[in-house]
């Protein structure tokens, strides 16, 4: 469990995270008898078999499934996150849901994946379609990291390895503890949440909040542990990680718990006709902001690894119209941009062909 300055200035071990009488009232929806987890929606939509889904990928012509040019990046180095100043709240983003926080003077990653492919193997599965704006070893210490669930491209085993020995702190849900534990994390550092859990760090406040996902990295460990999103809130900012999740009602719950939020980071990528539940559309992505009550949305899980049928540009594209539709403010930023949450500059479609050429010729 956590000690020091996470929960108190007490170093004896914390039996439960705050928020706990509200998560324990709540948690027998979600938890299963057997010790695993559920997704709680009523008349929750069959997802196709993986038959199926393998039928189409062997059988589908694909348009435009990965780019024909480099993706544009802004190459950072450890220098450039020690000076961003502490009475400014920063996020970068470091490609598909991968991002590095800097917010109440504290570095956080959420969902660091740094490996080249999102897979159990080295030689196949999805690959990046570009390298990290940052190497791993160029990382300054890290306050924090936040896992959102335990599949390959939010969870990269190598990518912990490398970096657990200049992390303070790791929250993730329940039981994706033991991944960590398995791979040299000590256990001290790392703070499983049940939905509804809350820790804080000086003045940043933490909350897992429910999704409607589930999880597993093999053949016979489906939904052993949990999924989640968080919430993320400071003197300055208040700002929301979606994590993977298909629509459902726990996005206006949260809005009305912990909205509005400057800022929304929502999973809009890798949706498909095929596995309606458990990923959003663009449209479903837009609502699930407005649900939140938050003003800035910066559309995730893109970009960055080729994960279902669609173009890989088909996401920022129709979420860009729908923002324009809705008058909602985007936040697209290249790869390694540093953005300031409070004075973030107006978004550039990088990914159009035309601006994919401006980007490369500067």
């Amino acid at each position: 469990m956590l000690t020091s300055n996470l929960i108190n200035s007490s170093s004896a071990p914390q039996a439960l995270a705050s928020g706990d009488e509200l998560a324990s009232r709540e948690a027998a929806a979600h938890h299963r008898p057997d010790g695993g987890f559920q997704n709680t929606a009523a008349n929750l939509t069959e997802n196709s078999s993986m038959g199926t889904i393998l039928m189409r990928y062997l059988t589908e012509t694909r348009v435009d499934a990965s780019p024909s040019k480099a993706i544009p990046l802004i190459p950072l180095t450890c220098d450039d996150i020690a000076v961003l100043p502490d009475t400014q709240d920063s996020v970068i983003r470091l490609g598909h849901s991968s991002i590095l926080l800097k917010i109440a003077g504290q570095t956080w990653l959420i969902d660091p994946v740094f490996s080249a492919r999102a897979s159990p193997f080295s030689f196949i599965g999805p690959k990046r379609f570009h390298q990290p704006p940052i190497a791993l070893e160029q990382l300054p210490e890290i306050d924090g990291v936040l896992i959102s669930h335990d599949h390959y491209d939010h969870l990269d085993e190598e990518s912990i390895k490398r970096l657990h020995h200049k992390v303070k702190r790791f929250i993730v849900p329940l039981g994706v503890e033991q991944h960590l534990l398995r791979w040299g994390v000590v256990k001290d550092k790392v703070q499983p949440l049940d939905w509804w859990q809350s820790v804080t760090q000086g003045e940043l406040s933490i909350t897992a909040t429910p999704t409607q996902h589930f999880s597993g990295r093999g053949l016979w460990d489906k939904n052993q542990t949990l999924w989640a999103s968080y919430v993320i809130q400071s003197d300055r900012s208040k700002l929301f990680f979606s994590g993977d999740s298909g629509y459902f009602g726990g996005f206006k719950e949260i809005g009305e718990r912990f909205g509005p939020f400057d800022l929304t980071m929502i999973e809009t990528g890798a949706y498909d006709k095929d596995w309606p539940s458990i990923h959003m559309t663009p449209e479903q992505s837009m609502q699930a902001h407005l649900d939140l009550g938050g003003r800035q949305m910066m559309p995730i899980h893109n970009g960055t690894f080729d994960l279902a049928f669609h173009s890989w540009y088909e996401p920022l594209e129709r979420i860009a119209d729908l923002a324009a539709d809705t008058n909602t403010p985007l936040v697209t930023p290249i790869v390694g941009q540093i953005l300031d949450i409070h004075n973030a500059p107006e978004s550039v479609a990088w990914w159009r062909e035309e601006q994919l050429n401006l980007a490369l010729n500067e």
